[in-house]
């Protein structure tokens, strides 16, 4: 990738997040796991257009993070793939959390 190229792709990328955080997302539909209960804490998430995605506490409900499409697809898989797992990691020489 030129430099040119990556200037463009930085500046895309910048642009897309600002136009995600301009939406208006005070009508979304807020959506949690199965089986959690209104008290509970958990992490809420909400479908936005263009495949975006906002995240939230239940316990913040007022500090949301948006993701564009791209950026949520790299999360779920890398979930999936147990990336953020709370595990000791040998190549990352972390300790689990208690």
């Amino acid at each position: 990738m030129t430099e040119a190229q990556d200037k463009a792709r930085k500046e895309r990328k910048e642009r897309e997040k600002d136009e995600l955080y301009a939406l208006d997302i005070s009508g979304v539909e807020w959506q949690s796991a199965p089986g959690t209960e209104e008290h509970e804490e958990r992490v809420e998430i909400a479908y936005l257009p263009a495949g975006a995605v906002a995240m939230r506490s239940s316990l913040d409900p007022g500090t949301v993070l948006r993701y564009t499409e791209a950026e949520w697809r790299a999360f779920v898989l890398g979930a999936r793939d147990g990336e953020f797992d709370l595990e000791p990691s040998p190549r990352k020489g972390g300790t689990a959390v208690e």
